[in-house]
């Protein structure tokens, strides 16, 4: 079992820049990918990024729209979405995720359900 905690969430204005963080505690070793996801008020869970812990490569949903940017570190246990641009409609809950099957394919990564493990979230909130 992975554990997630999230950070960083709050309150800012858009056009604002917020990097959220995600820190991974537990059996680390088995986690083959992180991901992000959000979940505005009133709709469904929707993926962000997701990046491959092994190698380090990154999918993108739409919703990040080239303003969003995930990484990782290793040695931390940590990954991070720096987001800039921010508009009052990405305004959510964000939530990180871990999955440890080997299998890192845009298809799979945005279904929620596919995913193991989840941080309780933190909320962004972007005023206009």
């Amino acid at each position: 079992q992975v554990q997630l905690a999230e950070s960083g969430g709050g309150l800012v204005q858009a056009g604002d820049s917020l990097r959220l963080s995600c820190a991974a505690s537990g059996r680390t070793s088995s986690t083959f990918a992180m991901g992000w996801f959000r979940q505005p008020p009133g709709k469904d869970r929707e993926f962000v990024a997701a990046i491959n812990w092994s190698d380090g490569s990154k999918l993108y949903g739409d919703s990040a729209a080239g303003r969003f940017t995930i990484s990782r570190d290793n040695a931390k246990n940590t990954m991070y979405l720096q987001m800039s641009r921010l508009k009052p409609e990405d305004t959510a809950v964000y939530y990180c995720a871990a999955d440890s099957a080997p299998l890192f394919v845009y298809s799979v990564v945005i279904n929620a359900k596919t995913w193991e493990n989840w941080g309780q979230g933190t909320q962004v909130t972007v005023s206009s």
